[in-house]
């Protein structure tokens, strides 16, 4: 018998956790980090206790309780024993967004994680240049052991690497960058690297290459008693647009389409990456001094986007060490050399950690700039930025410019304060605005957001509707958003909404 159990992201726009099984034998497909929730107890000030394992996450409900979790996360005051226990072969891991596999470093060092090369070296590359919380501990695990004399608390120990499953062919470096060290003190012992083709699942599992604002992201359909399509995140208007049509002829047999509805907010119109391009283009070409853009650090391919404005328009790219580490572990899989023609910003006063001396300088690369350099020739560079990088414009000095905008808009009032201060930053420095302003509504400041210089990573409504009637299953479950009537109002007879851990037997 199959059976379906959406553990979260049911009603929420991410933390999918979407647990599949065949006769007992089962599945995660993702298993991210409910940010939407997170949001309600944490912010930066207040986050979970890393020394205290999985304990604050389990009593807040934002873990599902079951008992499938690393032993050395559960401390020894937190009892997990009495909670259903799942027989999870793997996980499948759509793309390289901690919505999608944020929690996954909780689970059981044994389970295997499914995913594309590309998500492999990315997650890699991320582990290593930012602290990781013991969630986003997919590649490796650094186990923890109790600190005497209190054993509720937990002290970090060695690296072990976790087995990993490549839906695509690899090569030998991908293999030695996921296991060489990051960090000056300890390896890590080598995991288990093979691919999905030689695999024992209780799915006949095919991923699919889709188009989201990330690199390798992957759709699955999973072939059992029942046939189940998987969208992860999905969008018809960037440059993968036929890899994600690819996936959704492919899926037109499918039984039951388990698929995300984020953009499900009444707006039809979605830019393209080609019309950011040509808004982008457009602004840098009439403007003087200093261009400063400001994207998703995961999002890659814009990055590759303002590579190609700049050598348009006789300025080169400045990126953050941290982005130049990621276009490294692109380069890991597609043997492109990414970082050509691009400068790496040079932290003042900052001694380089260990992954950038031992791995980017292999290279002889990159070429870092100074705060000295930029001030000399505003007009040959676009910075690559973002808000939490304001403060170096105290070293920098520029005298004019402008900055592009080219994200998400704010969802929270927290966010919309981010404006405002970043608006204040930018009105010192004479820098004009692209992409975001600020009006006055009711006396009160707030941001308003302008189209054409941001493209989403996911599909509008009109896309999600000629998706589905495209594949037509005979059952629909929405994940990945706060717009379930939608689902209702226009496929009635075949929306299944599943509540948090409610299972679907078919």
């Amino acid at each position: 018998m199959t059976a379906i159990t959406v553990y979260d992201g049911n009603d929420t726009i991410g933390g999918n956790k979407i647990y599949v099984e065949e006769n007992g034998k089962g599945l995660f497909l993702d298993f991210g980090a409910n940010l939407h929730n997170y949001d309600k107890f944490f912010q930066p000030y207040i986050q979970p206790r890393a020394y205290r394992g999985i304990h604050d996450l389990w009593l807040l409900n934002l873990i599902p309780h079951l008992n499938i979790y690393r032993k050395d996360l559960i401390p020894i005051d937190l009892d997990v024993t009495s909670a259903p226990k799942l027989d999870i072969k793997a996980v499948l891991l759509s793309h390289v967004h901690m919505d999608h596999y944020g929690n996954i470093g909780f689970l059981d060092e044994n389970i295997p994680v499914v995913a594309s090369s590309f998500t492999f070296s990315l997650l890699k590359g991320l582990q290593d240049s930012y602290t990781p919380n013991a969630g986003s501990e997919v590649i490796y695990i650094n186990k923890r052991k109790p600190h005497p004399p209190d054993e509720r608390l937990l002290t970090r120990g060695d690296n072990y690497g976790r087995d990993l499953i490549a839906t695509d062919s690899y090569n030998e470096n991908l293999e030695h960058f996921l296991w060489q060290a990051s960090r000056k003190r300890g390896g890590i012992e080598k995991g288990e690297l093979s691919l999905l083709k030689e695999s024992d699942l209780p799915f006949s599992v095919t991923p699919y290459e889709t188009d989201h604002s990330v690199y390798g992201s992957i759709a699955y359909i999973l072939e059992g008693e029942h046939s189940i399509a998987y969208t992860g995140d999905i969008r018809l208007h960037g440059e993968r647009e036929m890899q994600s049509k690819h996936f959704i002829d492919s899926a037109k047999n499918s039984e039951i389409l388990i698929i995300e509805g984020t953009r499900l907010t009444g707006e039809n119109i979605f830019d393209s990456e080609n019309v950011v391009l040509d808004y982008c283009r457009r602004a840098i070409d009439i403007s003087k001094g200093l261009v400063i853009a400001d994207f998703s650090n995961r999002n890659l391919e814009r990055l590759e986007l303002f590579k190609q404005i700049a050598s348009k328009t006789n300025r080169q790219l400045i990126i953050a060490a941290r982005d130049a580490y990621l276009l490294y572990a692109l380069e890991i899989v597609d043997m492109v050399d990414h970082l050509e023609d691009i400068l790496v910003y040079h932290r003042p006063m900052t001694r380089p950690p260990f992954w950038e001396t031992s791995i980017l300088q292999d290279k002889k690369r990159p070429n870092y700039i100074t705060n000295e350099d930029i001030k000399d020739n505003p007009d040959g560079y676009i910075l690559c930025f973002s808000f939490g990088d304001v403060m170096n414009f105290l070293d920098i000095t520029p005298v004019r410019g402008i900055y592009i905008y080219s994200s998400p808009g704010a969802f929270k009032t927290e966010q919309e304060f981010d404006f405002i201060r970043l608006n204040r930053w930018l009105k010192s420095y004479g820098i004009r605005p692209y992409g975001f302003k600020i009006d006055k509504v009711k006396g009160r400041e707030r941001p308003s957001f302008t189209r054409g210089f941001h493209a989403s990573g996911h599909a509008s409504e009109n896309e999600l509707e000629w998706i589905i009637d495209r594949i037509d299953p005979d059952i629909i479950i929405p994940v990945h958003t706060e717009n379930l009537d939608w689902f209702r109002e226009h496929f009635k007879d075949k929306a299944k909404i599943l509540k948090k851990g409610e299972k679907l037997n078919l």
